[in-house]
């Protein structure tokens, strides 16, 4: 058996140009835009074979931690390590890391097939394939990188123009070219040997540290001491912050594979898509006879080639070409789907204004390891927000010096320690939880336990919860 290759799946961005559905708390790598499943799901389930792959290394950001570990868990997922990066410093320093972890525990001489979470891609055997050409190039110790063909003058990409070829499906790079006008993308279509750069790579974790530490010997440093000094938390990998915050904050294409004599590309003609914008979404997406992608509740009208996402308001479309409109709980985005880019610097505008602030970072509903909220109503000094606790999950125990709080079971049942006292708590019963008591929720059944809660007091920030003690490790 060919030896086995590690997985890197690089889960920290944002996606923000996928606004308003992916903000900073939940962004596109864990959506279900494809199917049922999130993008970082797929992709956990493109390295599911055992024959070719062992337990995955994921780097991701601390906030997001709890969401790689449940929806890893919801797939049946082992995984190596998750490394949890303290600061953004890019992928140079997170792949370095991811490399150095994987020869301190799992293989000395490791190979690396580094994954970006977000993307959609078929596996077909033409995949499988130009994979098998890449690991026997990465195993002689080549750098590889793999290039898309393209299908059209896409000025979202970046592209890489090959050279000679190496071996059969092997070839030189002979540059890497920055993302393109349309009038240069199009050149470079009607000259051929131009392929968009994917963000996927097969490396050998020694080879790929040798050439970081000669080329971006900084971004070296760093993930080495920020791994030899990282501390385990829970199932989690904390990178050291003084070390990891040492390294530049640059893409291994700049750092690495543009300056390394090591690199091979593979050019590839499976379907792919970084899902960087919703015409990327739209293009991957089932249509109808008139070329409209609709998902959630919708009705439309002599419409045609247009993408509508709902979460819950019923959205209808008349007489509409070539539209965007997506809807989530508390924000709304309409533009021409041919234009999704601008998507991006109206996030960036939105995030300048402090009372548009928020819509970027979180949705109504956050997501937490015991479940979640939904907020339903604020006001000046109350607020009233939907509780959801997963069954056998339960909330910290802590206390709040500025709110008190009322309980109301919609469904299921709750078990709710106030003080030294504990409650168990049916449908249509409530409680009482007065400021600055010491309290948790847990939920001890088989099925979801929803609540409403109702907060009064002078500050209701998030913020204000002391946590005495925690299963997830947060006290």
């Amino acid at each position: 058996m060919a030896e086995r290759m590690i997985p890197v799946i690089l889960a920290g961005g944002q996606g923000t140009r996928l606004w308003p559905m992916s903000r900073a708390a939940r962004p596109k790598q864990f959506l279900p835009l494809t199917g049922e499943r999130s993008l970082f799901q797929e992709t956990l389930a493109r390295v599911s074979d055992p024959a070719r792959y062992g337990p995955a290394i994921i780097v991701t950001n601390a906030d997001y931690r709890f969401l790689v570990a449940e929806q890893a868990q919801e797939v049946g997922a082992a995984l190596a390590g998750v490394l949890l990066e303290p600061v953004a410093r890019n992928t140079t320093a997170a792949i370095a890391a991811a490399a150095f972890h994987a020869i301190r525990t799992i293989v000395p001489d490791a190979l690396l097939h580094v994954l970006p979470s977000d993307h959609a891609v078929m596996t077909d055997e033409n995949y499988w394939a130009t994979l098998e050409i890449a690991r026997k190039a990465a195993v002689s110790g080549r750098l590889v990188t793999f290039g898309i063909t393209p299908t059209g003058p896409e000025t979202g990409y970046g592209y890489i123009e090959a050279g000679t070829e190496a071996a059969p499906g092997l070839c030189a790079v002979a540059r890497f070219v920055e993302k393109p006008d349309r009038e240069r993308a199009e050149a470079m279509l009607a000259k051929g040997g131009y392929y968009w750069n994917s963000g996927m790579f097969l490396l050998g974790a020694r080879a790929f540290l040798e050439e970081c530490a000669a080329l971006s010997p900084e971004s070296h440093a760093a993930a080495e001491a920020a791994v030899r000094d990282a501390r385990v938390d829970l199932d989690f990998v904390r990178l050291d912050e003084a070390g990891f915050a040492g390294a530049p904050n640059i893409s291994v294409d700049y750092a690495i594979f543009e300056k390394t004599a090591k690199v091979s590309l593979v050019p590839v003609a499976y379907s792919w898509s970084d899902l960087g914008s919703w015409d990327a979404v739209w293009k991957v997406s089932d249509k109808d006879g008139a070329g409209n992608v609709a998902w959630g509740p919708a009705t439309l009208s002599d419409t045609r080639n247009s993408l509508i996402v709902s979460e819950k308001a019923h959205v209808a479309v008349d007489g509409m070409e070539d539209i965007a409109v997506i809807a989530s709980e508390d924000a709304v985005y309409i533009g021409r789907l041919s234009a999704a880019q601008r998507v991006g610097p109206m996030v960036k505008a939105l995030k300048a204004r402090p009372e548009t602030a928020g819509l970027t970072e979180i949705h109504r509903t956050a997501y937490r390891p015991w479940g979640g909220y939904s907020s339903v109503l604020s006001g000046q000094r109350f607020q009233v927000k939907r509780l959801f606790v997963k069954p056998g999950k339960r909330l910290s125990l802590q206390k709040h010096f500025h709110r008190s709080e009322h309980w109301v079971v919609v469904s299921g049942t709750a078990e709710v320690t106030v003080g030294e006292t504990t409650t168990m708590l049916g449908e249509n019963q409530s409680i009482y939880i007065p400021q600055g008591e010491v309290h948790r929720l847990a939920n001890p059944g088989r099925i979801l336990l929803e609540l409403i809660e109702v907060q009064t007091g002078s500050y209701l920030g998030e913020d204000d919860i002391v946590r005495i003690a925690d299963e997830f490790g947060r006290a």
